[in-house]
């Protein structure tokens, strides 16, 4: 089982294989740990003294409930890396059978899959991905004319952008993000999560806030391994959305991490043709679609893995519905205190 002394050799496989995204890193790990203290229960693999795999891997517990494991929490990939399919199938096995011995009979695994011509993704979940050329004046210049004319209308209203992959910023983009988790109806994360996040991730993480004056009124974070990077959380102010503060967000960071010779930007997760994701679509993400599974049940004989979509039943998302209203209306410091000890148990 992963420790902390095998940060180094890990973070090293990670970057080496052509799979991996940033949340593979063991700076997700650490920071669970250390943000919500949910066991690291993440395995490695070994050829006499090289390493061959590895499987990121969380326990996640809630109060008088049996454990489960989860692949990874708080992201939607979290899949093993391996040499070849046999030494992820061992990996896969002894992360079942640990959780076996544990009692828990649940295991959220989160992976992803490229499309093949003429595959139905309408409803479906998907992560955007976008190519990144070799800087920012070439990826510009692919750009529609429309695009580029609303990059530059945040400009022109004033607005103005610190990029940093410092600490220095957390508090400006914490306060816009937990005002829309409260908009949202949703639990918001700690702020420690983040702050772990940027002492473990380091020079792997970026963070952009965009002003009007002095005001914070967007911001996003990039986290990074080799040259892919994505992009978990981005949050701009409703009421000065009309200054364009999103484009300005994203170019910032794209044009960023382009710069740095990134060749690839995950924007995140989306229904199919659906919300963000012709907003992402704009910028040139091509989707891959997301498919999450129990893989408890799926290494069961005659399972297979399923992808995810945006079904659920009436009962549950009118109850759903119910609590993020009543969420909605609750002041800000109740939600910044509460949401955090409600978050950690939500996997998503």
């Amino acid at each position: 089982m992963a420790v902390a002394g095998d940060q180094a050799i890990w973070d090293e496989y990670v970057d080496g294989h052509s799979n991996a995204t940033p949340y593979h890193r063991f700076a997700w790990l650490l920071s669970i740990e250390q943000a919500y203290q949910h066991e690291n229960v993440s395995l490695l693999a070994f050829n006499d003294d090289t390493l061959v795999g590895v499987l990121p891997c969380i326990k996640m517990q809630k109060p008088f409930s049996k454990p489960s494991y989860c692949a990874l929490p708080f992201c939607d990939l979290g899949f093993g890396l391996a040499n070849d399919p046999s030494i992820l199938q061992a990996l896969q096995s002894e992360a079942l059978a640990l959780l076996q011995r544990e009692g828990g009979n649940s295991f959220d695994y989160r992976d992803s899959v490229n499309t093949s011509p003429g595959d139905e993704l309408a409803g479906k979940k998907v992560r955007m991905v976008l190519p990144l050329p070799g800087d920012s004046e070439a990826l510009m210049a692919g750009f529609k004319s429309k695009l580029r004319s609303q990059i530059r209308k945040a400009e022109k209203n004033g607005l103005t952008c610190v990029i940093t992959n410092s600490q220095t910023q957390i508090d400006d983009f914490y306060q816009i993000f937990a005002i829309n988790m409260r908009k949202l109806g949703s639990p918001v994360h700690s702020k420690k999560w983040f702050e772990c996040l940027f002492n473990n991730y380091a020079q792997q993480s970026i963070l952009s806030v965009v002003y009007s004056d002095k005001v914070p009124v967007g911001a996003g974070i990039v986290l990074r391994t080799a040259n892919k990077v994505a992009i978990p959380w981005a949050s701009t102010v409703a009421e000065y959305n009309k200054l364009a503060p999103n484009m300005m967000l994203y170019w910032s960071l794209l044009e960023h991490v382009s710069n740095l010779g990134c060749t690839e930007f995950d924007f995140g997760r989306s229904t199919f043709d659906e919300g963000t994701y012709k907003f992402k679509r704009q910028w040139g993400a091509e989707p891959v679609p997301l498919y999450w599974s129990d893989l408890a049940q799926n290494l069961a004989p005659n399972q297979t893995t399923t992808d995810i979509t945006s079904t659920g039943s009436d009962n549950v998302n009118k109850i759903r519905a119910l609590v993020e209203k009543t969420w909605s209306k609750l002041p800000l410091g109740v939600t910044t205190r509460l949401g955090p000890k409600i978050r950690k148990h939500i996997s998503l």
